[in-house]
């Protein structure tokens, strides 16, 4: 009797409430940011609406927007999302809105795409970097080395642009803040400027902000400073980051653990463990849950909080992951692109009883 009792607990792992800062999620289901390419100068639309209320309604305790742009060219393509004006975030707070309407809480994440920005949206066919006569700009790094042989090389930030990259996180946070959401996301990973930074690979810089892992961590860190000093200490924030490069002589776990330290010691609630997106000279073992090795060492050796995600595609796996310790939630992004409503699923798979459905649902849920 007592090892079914202990069944069920760990069943329901997923589906147990979780607290970070002063907020409490329902379920530790987190949708991942998940880009959409479907914006008009960085103004998110109807479409957004519907993609992210849309999980929101089907049971997800966070729903995150996709990489949104700190500036117009932080973003990735000209059909990413943005918030450095009000246009951007009055429309975000209506969707905001509706996502907490629905129950679930609303997350930004706020990014700068670096050298991997000015790129056409993925259908394009050969995806590729824009000119400016193409509606593209001139992408920017920690140093004059493109993402991959052929790309024009983006131009080096000088030490006062980094420091005005670093107001524009600020005031993007500022603008989040005022669009009602929950939680801020820094994004440091996936290649795209943060990690730019961090990585020997694409960080050659020879002053402050470049050579030892001290000097590479600096801009990354203070962006973190800056965006916590106006965000509210109850709403959480997270830092996704990529804990490994995949490739030799980049960024690994040993670095992203002195990194967590630093992140936890400012105020960060969540380490959003990904991987890789810096090199494509990566070399990636594909695999279900092939990230989350990472997340665990992060959170046994710091005890930080933290998210697994990658190749999660089902809710034993999910809450396995959680029920062995290995993480504290789960960002799922291509599952819930196939089905918007996993967190509904996942409950009457585990047995889960005590969820509730949108009323206007609940005659389908037997």
């Amino acid at each position: 009797m007592l090892c079914q009792f202990a069944a069920v607990i760990v069943a329901a792992m997923l589906f147990t409430p979780i607290k970070l800062a002063q907020v409490e999620f329902k379920n530790r289901i987190f949708v991942s940011p998940m880009c959409q390419y479907s914006a008009k100068d960085g103004v998110p639309n109807d479409w957004h609406l519907v993609h992210l209320g849309s999980r929101a309604i089907g049971g997800a305790a966070l729903v995150m927007t996709e990489a949104t742009g700190v500036s117009a060219v932080g973003r990735i393509s000209p059909g990413c999302t943005g918030i450095w004006n009000e246009e951007q975030a009055a429309v975000f707070a209506r969707i905001v809105r509706f996502i907490q309407e629905q129950g679930a809480l609303a997350g930004i994440q706020l990014a700068h795409a670096g050298r991997k920005g000015s790129t056409s949206v993925p259908w394009d066919s050969p995806q590729r970097v824009l000119s400016a006569a193409q509606g593209g700009w001139q992408a920017v790094g920690p140093s004059a080395v493109p993402y991959k042989n052929g790309d024009p090389e983006p131009r080096a930030l000088s030490v006062r642009e980094i420091s005005g990259v670093v107001g524009e996180f600020r005031e993007a946070a500022l603008r989040s803040l005022k669009a009602g959401f929950d939680v801020a996301e820094i994004h440091m990973a996936h290649g795209y400027l943060l990690h730019e930074f961090l990585s020997p690979l694409s960080n050659l810089r020879i002053d402050q902000y470049g050579g030892s892992l001290e000097n590479r961590m600096r801009m990354p860190l203070e962006v973190v400073d800056a965006v916590r000093a106006v965000w509210p200490l109850q709403k959480p924030l997270f830092v996704r980051i990529s804990a490994s490069d995949w490739a030799e002589g980049g960024w690994d776990l040993a670095q992203s653990l002195i990194l967590a330290r630093e992140l936890q010691s400012r105020g960060v609630n969540l380490i959003d463990c990904s991987s890789g997106g810096l090199t494509p000279k990566q070399e990636i073992d594909l695999r279900p849950g092939y990230q989350v090795p990472f997340a665990e060492a992060i959170r046994k050796k710091t005890g930080m909080p933290v998210g697994a995600v990658g190749l999660i595609t089902n809710a034993k796996q999910a809450d396995e992951i959680l029920s062995a310790g290995q993480a504290d939630v789960v960002f799922l992004a291509r599952e819930f692109l196939r089905d918007p409503y996993f967190s509904l699923h996942a409950a009457r798979e585990l047995g889960v009883t005590d969820v509730k459905w949108p009323v206007q649902y609940e005659r389908a849920r037997n």
